[in-house]
C-alpha cells in the first residue's frame, strides 16, 4: 500500500483521533495541515469535501471524517 495523506486541521478532535489510530496500527501517513497549508482546503473542495479528517492513497476509497470501521481494513 502507498503512504497514506491525512488532510487534517488545528484543535480537531476527529483529526487527533484519525491520527492516533493509523499511528497505534503502524500505518504510515503523511499529515497535511490546512491551517498550515490553506492552499489544500481548494483541492479538498475541488474533491467535494467540506471538512476534515480526509485519509487519501493510492488504490484505496478516500475517507472522510473519523471512520475506524473503515480504517481498521488497511492495517
Amino acid at each position: 500500500m502507498s503512504k497514506l495523506t491525512v488532510f487534517t486541521k488545528n484543535n480537531c478532535i476527529q483529526c487527533k483521533m484519525t491520527k492516533r489510530f493509523l499511528s497505534e496500527h503502524g500505518i504510515d501517513f503523511e499529515e497535511k495541515n490546512i491551517n498550515e497549508n490553506p492552499e489544500y482546503i481548494d483541492y479538498l473542495k475541488g474533491q467535494g469535501f467540506a471538512a476534515v479528517p480526509v485519509v487519501e492513497g493510492t488504490g484505496i476509497e478516500t475517507i472522510a471524517g473519523f471512520r475506524p470501521d473503515v480504517l481498521k481494513k488497511l492495517a
